[in-house]
């Protein structure tokens, strides 16, 4: 399972035009659920996505956590993160989940996010999404469990 965080002041999600889901100061998640991913993957996830440092402290240094500064979470599904591109020029997503496998381990990730108080919105999973993001840094980090 890859994570690939960014810290963000802003970050959205629209559909068709409409507003679904925003935040302010916090995080936005692009989620990638390869095949042979299970909830073990996300238990590795969580509390090193939780814990990271890299939140500003008040001398504006990456210091502190999502939870020590109030911030939110705004976690979208991203299969794309999955893709596979040693060969040619068309990126395989041969490695990825199959979409009703993945999204049972989508909301599983978002329910054990919820679980610790720190609010969490999200996009539509496998919806066709606009993500915007103000990258506040920029600071983006990229976990994979496979390597936690």
């Amino acid at each position: 399972m890859i994570a690939l965080i960014q810290r963000v002041s802003k970050g959205s999600v629209t559909i068709e035009e409409k507003l679904l889901s925003s935040i302010d100061h916090g995080y936005v998640i692009l989620l990638g659920i390869f095949k042979e991913d299970t909830e073990q993957d996300i238990e590795k996830l969580i509390p090193k996505i939780l814990h990271l440092r890299v939140m500003n402290d008040e001398n504006g240094v990456m210091n502190k956590s999502i939870l020590e500064t109030n911030g939110e979470l705004l976690v979208v599904s991203q299969f794309t993160l999955c893709a596979d591109t040693r060969k040619g020029r068309r990126p395989s997503y041969i490695n990825a989940m199959r979409p009703e496998s993945a999204k049972t381990l989508y909301e599983l990730f978002i329910r054990q996010l919820t679980r610790e108080n720190i609010p969490v919105k999200t996009g539509v999973f496998g919806g066709l999404m606009r993500v915007e993001v103000i990258n506040d840094g920029p600071v983006t980090i990229l976990l994979n469990s496979s390597q936690l």
